[in-house]
């Protein structure tokens, strides 16, 4: 058994040093920006607990209410949490098991596919739950804090959160497994679309609030109360592992050991057993999965092959797609710059990974959208209605940063070894990535502009306002696009083909840091400057001044980069 073992902790070892060596080129490649980056998390990591502190010890302060409605986020922040380490790990698990080179090949050496799943399974947990550790830190220090709690509160949450990540990655796997070796490609997306689709509907239906009928109802405190909590019991089914965490939490803070250990022995039960499956009874299943996999072509592929069979046609001879005929439209475009386009929103739709990913950002946009509607009513002071409006600016541009840094940056390190093709074609270097960004732009500026429209109506705010908002979107969506496709020519990784470790590179930081300080200037400046603010700040004395401000540092910020990204294509070795 011990020597089973040698391989997986070979490639632990492995991929540890180059992590570790990784990390050292950035830091020796500029120590000013390193700062910045430190800087930027430490800052992140600060306020975040100075808000969360703050929120816990306002809702303390409601007699008899507010251990209520702490203990009700919490159970509901960890079910919302375990359903998207659920989603994240199924598709960087199908992405890492099924569409990987590295994987392709360890199968080709003296391995065992129990090995390969292990490593897989462990590097899958780590890219899906990082983010979840880094994003549920600071929230349960201010809990921590707020309620008093003992040192080895904290030693227990850090135990607890441990044996949480792992049943959404095992179920994660198992389910990447199945689609595997039961769907092909194509299908896999079009269940996947369907169940995306269906569980937004599904949330919006279940969260849709019930009309008040009784007049009197709404000074009855307790009353309103509950019927606002009905919505989310479904959070304390028993059977949950985000329950059993919760109650672990809550029990161990309020000093009831015996319950708070009932719960971790549970979890730590649950995550034996099956870890336990995982490590031991699942590289078969993979192995079988990865070989249907590889040796099988998509539902389209077969459509084509039957098609071309039944007309006595050869394989390269079909119509175009309706890809290629929506972009004849573009009559105006060159072909070759059409044809580059088309090959862009291939590659995105073949990428499981990306897509994934992009669901799971807008699931929680369609649930941001949806609670705008539960308070739009209630805005009535001026002040509220100003403040929510520029927060409303500031979580739409916040998505079109999470965009542009998660999708658009990678794009020019993605070209990988064959960038050389495009540099001598006569397209060029040049026109490439200029197509990049017009692309780029233009698919982010119709979500982002969609999403800025759709919750100024559902905020009810009049017209002059949407087209305000929405032009200060726009302006974003340009600059933001344009420090993306610059900073990704600057900061070329063409040694992987994964945008996710692309982008958890030097640049890709750097990018996400320059992108959420200019969001949050921006946001401020036009809310100092706003013409329906009663208390308008005098050094900028007028909304005009506000505005040339903002327009001069988008420019800065977009074009610049983007310059300097082409002038170095013009001197760029292939």
């Amino acid at each position: 058994m011990q020597a089973s073992y040698c391989p997986l902790l070979l490639l632990l070892r492995i991929n540890t040093l180059q992590a570790w060596r990784r990390l050292k080129s950035i830091r020796e490649q500029s120590s000013f920006l390193w700062s910045v980056i430190a800087v930027f998390i430490l800052g992140y990591l600060a306020l975040s607990f100075l808000l969360f502190h703050r929120g816990l010890k306002f809702m303390g302060r409601f007699p008899g209410l507010g251990g209520l409605l702490t203990e009700r986020l919490l159970f509901l922040l960890f079910a919302f949490l375990f359903a998207l380490l659920l989603l994240s790990n199924l598709v960087i698990g199908y992405t890492n098991l099924f569409r990987n080179r590295e994987t392709s090949y360890l199968l080709a050496l003296p391995v065992s596919t129990q090995t390969i799943f292990r490593w897989k399974f462990i590097e899958s947990t780590l890219l899906a739950s990082w983010a979840f550790v880094f994003l549920i830190a600071p929230l349960l220090a201010a809990y921590g804090l707020t309620r008093g709690v003992p040192w080895h509160f904290y030693l227990l949450t850090l135990f607890l959160i441990g044996l949480f990540i792992v049943l959404p990655s095992v179920a994660g796997s198992w389910l990447a497994v199945s689609l595997g070796r039961y769907l092909d490609r194509r299908a896999f997306q079009l269940v996947a679309l369907t169940l995306a689709f269906g569980g937004l509907a599904g949330a919006a239906w279940w969260f849709q609030p019930e009309p008040i009928t009784d007049p009197m109802l709404e000074t009855r405190v307790l009353t309103v109360l509950d019927r606002l909590l009905l919505k989310t019991r479904f959070a304390q089914f028993p059977f949950l592992p985000s329950y059993w965490l919760s109650a672990g939490v809550l029990n161990w803070s309020e000093g009831a050991l015996a319950s708070a250990s009932f719960f971790v022995l549970v979890l730590l039960s649950y995550v034996l057993f099956f870890g336990f499956l995982s490590f031991t009874r699942t590289g078969g299943i993979f192995y079988e999965a990865c070989s249907a996999v590889q040796s099988r072509g998509g539902i389209l592929e077969r459509w084509h092959w039957l098609r071309a069979r039944r007309h006595n046609r050869r394989n390269f001879d079909f119509s175009p797609g309706w890809l290629e005929s929506a972009l004849r439209a573009l009559s105006w475009v060159k072909s070759d710059t059409r044809a580059l386009v088309a090959k862009d929103i291939r590659l995105f739709w073949r990428d499981t990974t990306q897509w994934g990913q992009t669901f799971v950002l807008f699931g929680l946009l369609g649930a941001y959208i949806i609670n705008l509607r539960h308070f739009s009513h209630q805005l009535t002071n001026p002040f509220w209605v100003n403040l929510v409006a520029y927060l409303n600016l500031g979580a739409c541009s916040l998505n079109l940063a999470t965009l542009t840094t998660r999708f658009v940056y990678p794009q020019f390190s993605l070209e990988g070894k064959r960038l050389w093709v495009v540099g001598l074609a006569p397209l060029g270097l040049g026109r490439m990535v200029k197509a990049k960004f017009a692309l780029a732009s233009s698919a982010s500026l119709c979500i982002t502009l969609g999403l800025v429209l759709l919750s100024c109506h559902m905020l009810k705010m009049p017209g002059s306002r949407t087209l305000y908002f929405a032009a200060a979107v726009t302006v974003m969506t340009f600059a933001l696009n344009g420090l993306a496709v610059g900073l990704g020519v600057l900061y070329p990784n063409f040694k992987e083909d994964n945008p996710s470790k692309i982008v958890s590179g030097f640049g890709g930081t750097f990018c996400l840091v320059l992108s959420f300080l200019y969001i949050a200037v921006s946001v401020v400046l036009l809310a100092l400057g706003s013409p329906w603010s009663r208390g308008r700040s005098a050094v900028l004395g007028s909304p005009e001044t506000a505005w040339l401000i903002f327009l001069a540092l988008s420019l800065a910020l977009g074009w610049l980069p983007l310059k300097v990204g082409l002038r170095r294509l013009a001197r760029f070795e292939l």
